[in-house]
């Protein structure tokens, strides 16, 4: 994490500072480094420190947090100039440096790398200095040394039949994300609101407000039910899933009508009225649960080559999707989002025959389980 915040806050200053576009170009590619480290190693770390009544909860707060934090940014780029808003990206960064000093190391970690009193102090230390600890450091201990006899996977090794479910599991749910239009959608908002003829700027301001509620909202209904995601969590993604499809389908027959110079007047409503119910959806959960399912399924002795894996096929399908966005959308708006409807149909399935149920199941359990490893 560390590593991951100095790459991003050295990318924020040379945008803020830059000269000409090389200064754009060299801040955004370390800020691509820093985002490509932290967005698996923060959800991961979150996963092994906690408990697994509340780890649910705490590792979708994660996401949460991104949403909220991405929609501030939105809001706050439409009043400042954007030197101003690099110099603003740059703040949490340092003030997580800071932050680090204070948390411990992961007890999983600790136990992998042979560190047996550290390992008892950390896990003491984040359940409270009265509580028992024995059974859980035992239990870890265990874990570890059973899968530490296995030698430590390379990406090749993550082909094995033993991880073909957790691998098609964490890439799958992170492809259909992307090619569902999640990340398309928010870095071209401001395009599709002005081919539909709508105010670009109060488009993009009511997504920003919409997602800080949603998010907030969340927080405290995740926090107040220790995860609602995963109270039952095949109905929450299906229904969250479902409204992604239906809301590209509202603003895709909204394109369909312009096109075909139909109650035009009616497009721009219909347009926002998709946009905010299709982002509404995205950050109810489909946003975050690759990222809490991702933390959870992977044993300690593939968790690096299998998380880079993940992480990377998350942000080349983003890259795909982004750059693609613009030539598609050009060649059919209305198209684009039939497409966008499809994929998240697709998810409904891929989650009903795949996905395993993790709700209050030790980490260590749901690993075991998807390898068939001691069992």
């Amino acid at each position: 994490m560390w590593f991951s915040d100095i790459f991003c806050i050295m990318g924020w200053l040379a945008i803020a500072l830059a000269k000409d576009y090389w200064w754009l170009d060299l801040g955004r590619l370390s800020i691509g480094f820093g985002i490509g480290l932290i967005c698996y190693v923060v959800p991961v770390y979150i996963a092994e420190i906690m408990p697994k009544n509340v780890r649910g909860g705490f590792t979708s707060a994660n996401t949460l947090m991104i949403c909220c934090g991405s929609s501030l940014t939105f809001f706050v780029g439409t009043v400042v100039s954007w030197r101003i808003l690099a110099v603003i990206g740059a703040i949490p960064c340092i003030l997580q440096v800071i932050g680090l000093f204070f948390i411990p190391e992961s007890p999983r970690w600790l136990a992998k790398v042979g560190q047996e009193a550290r390992l008892e102090a950390a896990l003491q230390r984040l359940r409270g200095k009265n509580a028992d600890i024995s059974q859980e450091a035992a239990e870890i201990r265990e874990y570890t040394e059973a899968f530490q006899q296995l030698s430590e996977a390379r990406i090749l090794d993550l082909f094995q039949r033993r991880y073909a479910h957790s691998l098609i599991v964490g890439v799958g749910l992170m492809m259909l994300q992307q090619f569902g239009g999640s990340n398309a959608i928010l870095y071209y908002a401001s395009s599709i609101f002005e081919s539909a003829g709508f105010s670009t700027t109060f488009g993009t301001r009511a997504m920003a407000i919409l997602q800080v509620l949603n998010s907030y909202f969340n927080h405290d209904l995740n926090m107040g039910f220790s995860f609602m995601l995963f109270l039952d969590m095949y109905r929450y993604y299906f229904a969250d899933s479902t409204g992604m499809c239906l809301s590209c389908l509202v603003v895709a027959l909204s394109f369909l009508l312009q096109d075909l110079q139909q109650m035009k007047v009616l497009t721009p409503i219909f347009v926002l009225i998709g946009i905010l119910a299709y982002l509404a959806s995205l950050c109810m959960g489909v946003a975050g649960l690759p990222w809490v399912v991702m933390s959870e399924i992977f044993p300690i002795n593939i968790k690096d080559s299998a998380g880079s894996l993940v992480t990377l096929s998350y942000l080349f399908c983003s890259w795909i999707t982004t750059y693609t966005f613009n030539f598609v959308f050009a060649w059919s708006s209305a198209g684009t989002f039939f497409l966008f409807s499809i994929i998240c149909s697709a998810t409904v399935l891929f989650v009903a025959k795949l996905l395993p149920e993790t709700k209050g199941r030790r980490l260590e359990e749901i690993q075991a389980t998807l390898t068939h490893f001691l069992q």
